[in-house]
Formats: C-alpha cells, sequence, structure tokens
C-alpha cells in the first residue's frame, strides 16, 4: 500500500477494483449480513447509490427500512424505491453504513444492478420524495465522516476499453494511487457557472490542430457517460475539420481510413495544462462496434453532440471516453478536479 497516498500526505487511502460492461465501468460492492453481491455503475455525474435494477436487493439482518420514496432520474433511465440503510463494502477495507436506493421499477439499466453515485452530494436534493430538501450522504462522504479515510476525495484509473483485461481500473478513496499515473496531478477549481456547477463542473476550451472548436467554457467529468460530448456548434466545427460523416444508426460520426490517418490532436485546455487525445484516442475500439450497434470495421469517432449551443452553462461532458486516458481526482475537501497522464495516455489500443 505504500504507493497509495491520503491528499493530505497521511498515507490513508485504499483502492477497490472496477471492472468493464464496454459501456461502462462497473463497481462490485458487497450490501448486508451475509453479504450480496451487486454490480454497479461508476457514476461521477450523478450521487445517489442504489441497487435492484437487475439483482434484486435481500433484506439482510444489517438492513434497516427508511421508508423514504426515493426517485432518480438520468439521461438515459431512471429509477423509484424505497431507501434503506445498510453496511456496503467495497473492498480493501472499505466498509461503511449507507443509504441505499432499493428500486421497485427501473429503466435503461440492463445487465447491471444500480449506480454507485460518486458525484456531489448536493445532487441527491430532490429525490427523497418526501422530504425534497435533504440530501442524502455519498459513498465518500461517508467513508470520510466514518473515518475510513481522512479526505474525501476519490480518484479513479481506467484502462481503454480495447485491452482485454477483467480488471480495467480501480478507484481510490481518500487520496490517489501513485502507481497509476506518471508526471504531477494537475488541478482546477470546480466552476461557478450553473448548471455545471452543481456536478464535477470544470472550465475548459478545446482545439482541433490549430483550430479553436469551443472557447473557454462550462461542462462536467462524468464517469458515467460513456462519449465525449461538446456542443452543437463545436461539433459542427469538429465534423468539418475531421471530414466525417455522420452515422444515422449511432448518431456517432464516422470516417474512411484515409481520413482516420489524417486525424490531428484533440486538445482539453483545462486550467494551465493541455490533455491531448491522439487520433487513435478519437475513434471507438474497432473490435467493439457490436456493443454500440455499429458496423463491423467501421471507425467511429467517440466526440458526439451534446444537443444544444455553447453558452448554456453546460457546453460539455468529458465522458470515460476522455477519463480512461487520463487519471482523475474528484475532490470534496477542496472543490476540485485533477489530472495526470497514464502510462494509456498515447497508447494504440483502438
Amino acid at each position: 500500500m505504500a504507493a497509495i497516498r491520503d491528499s493530505s500526505g497521511r498515507g490513508h487511502a485504499s483502492s477497490a477494483p472496477v471492472t468493464s460492461d464496454v459501456i461502462g465501468y462497473i463497481a462490485v460492492v458487497d450490501i448486508g449480513s451475509p453479504p450480496r453481491t451487486y454490480n454497479l455503475i461508476v457514476d461521477t455525474g450523478s450521487a445517489n447509490t442504489w441497487v435492484g435494477a437487475h439483482a434484486k436487493y435481500v433484506v439482510t439482518k444489517t438492513s434497516f427500512n427508511t421508508h423514504q420514496p426515493v426517485s432518480v432520474g438520468y439521461g438515459s433511465g431512471d429509477f423509484v424505491g424505497t431507501e434503506y440503510l445498510d453496511t456496503l463494502a467495497l473492498g480493501g477495507g472499505l466498509t461503511i453504513k449507507q443509504s441505499i436506493g432499493v428500486a421497485s421499477a427501473s429503466s435503461g439499466f440492463n445487465d447491471v444492478d444500480g449506480i454507485l453515485g460518486l458525484g456531489p452530494v448536493d445532487l441527491t436534493q430532490t429525490t427523497l420524495t418526501k422530504s425534497p430538501r435533504t440530501t442524502i450522504p455519498t459513498v465518500t462522504d461517508n467513508l470520510h465522516s466514518q473515518d475510513i479515510i481522512q479526505q474525501a476525495v476519490v480518484s479513479i484509473f481506467f484502462e481503454p476499453n480495447g485491452l482485454k483485461r477483467e480488471t480495467k481500473g480501480e478507484l481510490t478513496f481518500g487520496g490517489t494511487d501513485a502507481t497509476k499515473y506518471t508526471g504531477d496531478i494537475a488541478y482546477t477549481s470546480i466552476t461557478t457557472t450553473k448548471p455545471a456547477s452543481n456536478y464535477w463542473g470544470i472550465n475548459e476550451s478545446i482545439t482541433y490542430g490549430s483550430q479553436t472548436i469551443l472557447s473557454s467554457t462550462a461542462g462536467i467529468v462524468d464517469t458515467g457517460t460513456t462519449f465525449i460530448y461538446i456542443a452543437t456548434d463545436a461539433f459542427a466545427k469538429y465534423q468539418s475539420a475531421t471530414g466525417a460523416t455522420l452515422d444515422e444508426a449511432t448518431a456517432l460520426l464516422t470516417v474512411s481510413s484515409a481520413k482516420y490517418n489524417t486525424l490531428k490532436n484533440l486538445d482539453f485546455h483545462i486550467g494551465t495544462e493541455t490533455f491531448t487525445l491522439s487520433p487513435n484516442a478519437q475513434i471507438w475500439p474497432r473490435s467493439l462496434n457490436s456493443k454500440i450497434n455499429g458496423a463491423k470495421d467501421v471507425i467511429y469517432l467517440v466526440v458526439s453532440d451534446i444537443g444544444t449551443t455553447s453558452g448554456h452553462g453546460l457546453d460539455f461532458i468529458d465522458g470515460y471516453a476522455f477519463l480512461q486516458r487520463f487519471y482523475s481526482v474528484f475532490d470534496t475537501t477542496n472543490k476540485r478536479v485533477g489530472f495526470a497522464k497514464t502510462s494509456f495516455t498515447d497508447a494504440t489500443t483502438n
């Protein structure tokens, strides 16, 4: 554990592995006593932790029914149910009492059991339908308040999906794992621009080659989003510059092999640092096209249209197509997000 360090330097941090279902990253958690195992989407874009979408929640001797109805809507799904208190274990000594939504109905969550919500706690406001002003402490909050970690920080390492490994990364609570990144972590403060400021929201600009396609603006960093989404006007510039064609079946851009060979770097300017996606990092793994209902051997780009023009306060989503190339740190204590390069930043895996 020597390489895993608390962000305050006191050395109190622990890690848990994550796997991949191709379009998202999955944490395996044990809930209850005796424990039952659930597969939960790792989601920094929401804050409620809940189960019951696939494997149903099993009441055990540690279960406590709060009788509080809960309801959460997402970009591509929702759940309704009841909030319980129970024991939750992530491994590595990360065991807490946690408020957990137990779904009576859900949609949009095939083959997973629910969500591990790692977003800011204020995102839980209005989700308890009888107590809409009440927030529900997140897993990170409870690890901190129950003295399992000394700072409310979660750091995330993902490997690119093109690599065929069962374990695809890790969550480190309370600090960072220096074996998973190279160089220094560059931090940027949470944006003050709403609605991005409600999330892990930051300011950034984006250039393709030497062309600015998105001037400095606010958006969010979201592990629960598969692709990278940018404002409609920025997307139009990106499509024009790459010579890509919109594929109606997937709503993704495609390029020919010849155009792929002429792709330029896509640079994300965050704070004083630049984080670069190489041409290979801008495409979906061709071996996994079927997972997005794509056609065999077609080259799909991972940058898509957010659906609104820039200036609306949430002009980009840096999803895991971005995050699997960089180490990321979500620091509740200091209200900031950090990034660092990894051994996979420039890898050719797609």
